[in-house]
């Protein structure tokens, strides 16, 4: 049996001496009147290199949802189509503004939301299409923007995991009406926790400013004038500076990724029965994740495949499974009421994980995952 001499993580950062540096300087300097210097420069930098006006720094991309749909009017009665599989953070600020997510199908390449399942979806309550990046993927933002345009309802972009990836030559981050960017101690650019909300919307950008302080007007740092009751959402100078160091450098994580996926391709891209991450005609994927589904008729579920691997001294992570498979949506009947057992998702999910991608990754290593799988395969044919 294959045994890893050390633990393969599945997740993990990239640091240098400058992230130590600019975090320690921020520690000394981030305050009085240079206050918000750090989390400036992350903003404009996030801004610059997505391609759109505005970048407000929050403390998680679950806040940048939050702020994106409050700002946006969306609240109870009002309904936001959403896909059934992706991590639940992506649909749980539906739920905080009292809306009900309506949860479709996903494309059986990408693993983003199905744009038939959403269009089939649409009614008199929806409000907004929520699209998730996932895994670093894009959706058919097209398709959505036409629907979305069609039917007049908000779109909005969770690119949390889709930091650097492109369509049709835009970039994550830069599609429907306002986006979600997470810098999570497991994503492309890290800083611990933290998240940047993206617009090009100038009046929606203010409205977030405003909600994101407690109510307070924009600028208000003096007079603590509340217009209305909101939200603590921002994010500390520290934070702000480990994002600036990682985005000084965002062109060698990007490379770093792919160059992790293109390894595993190399290994893996010829074994029967899996699929990989796609990277369709028009897109190019970031691979936050390297992604690996089984063919259901090999009879391995996903946590039987990662208890394998486990026993190898190797660490990874379970396809995001169904939302309407879980305890969180046993009493939202009406989330869940075009999911059917034969739709693509269910079968995705379930026998889909996603294999170590950290930055502490090299060829070694992959030639030690790669091998573990191949081996595991081998012994259930």
């Amino acid at each position: 049996m294959i045994i890893a001499p050390e633990r393969i993580p599945v997740a993990g950062p990239s640091i240098t001496e400058r992230e130590a540096e600019l975090a320690a300087e921020a520690a000394r300097t981030a305050w009085y009147a240079n206050h918000y210097a750090y989390n400036a420069r992350f903003e404009r930098m996030m801004a610059d290199y997505v391609g759109v006006k505005h970048a407000v720094s929050v403390p998680h991309a679950t806040a940048a949802l939050h702020l994106i749909l409050a700002a946006l009017g969306i609240g109870p009665g009002d309904e936001v189509i959403v896909p059934d599989v992706t991590w639940i953070a992506s649909v749980a600020p539906v739920t905080y503004v009292g809306a009900e997510p309506v949860l479709v199908d996903i494309l059986s390449d990408t693993w983003c939301i199905d744009p038939h399942a959403v269009e089939a979806a649409i009614g008199p309550k929806t409000k907004a299409i929520l699209g998730v990046d996932l895994y670093g993927s894009m959706c058919d933002w097209q398709a959505l923007q036409d629907i979305a345009d069609r039917h007049g309802v908000h779109l909005i972009e969770d690119s949390a995991e889709a930091l650097g990836s492109r369509y049709r030559g835009r970039r994550a981050g830069s599609f429907g009406r306002a986006a979600a960017f997470s810098f999570h101690g497991s994503k492309t650019v890290a800083t611990g926790e933290g998240g940047m909300l993206v617009t090009d919307d100038d009046d929606l950008h203010q409205r977030v400013l405003c909600l994101r302080d407690h109510g307070r007007a924009p600028g208000d740092h003096r007079r603590f004038i509340n217009q209305e009751i909101a939200f603590k959402y921002r994010m500390n100078g520290v934070t702000a500076a480990l994002g600036v160091a990682q985005m000084e450098r965002i062109d060698t994580l990007i490379a770093h990724k792919r160059a992790i996926f293109d390894w595993y391709r190399q290994r893996l891209g010829g074994l029967n029965g899996i699929t990989l991450n796609a990277e369709p005609e028009g897109s190019e994927n970031s691979f936050w994740m390297v992604t690996v589904v089984l063919d259901p008729a090999l009879g391995l579920d996903k946590f039987s495949l990662m208890a394998e691997f486990d026993k190898r001294n190797i660490d990874t992570r379970p396809f995001f499974s169904p939302l309407s498979s879980m305890q969180a949506f046993a009493d939202r009947p009406a989330a869940k009421r075009l999911v059917t057992p034969h739709d693509k998702g269910q079968a995705i999910a379930r026998h889909g994980i996603n294999l170590p991608s950290g930055y502490n990754m090299t060829e070694d290593k992959a030639d030690i995952v790669a091998g573990a799988l191949r081996e595991i395969l081998a012994d259930k044919t």
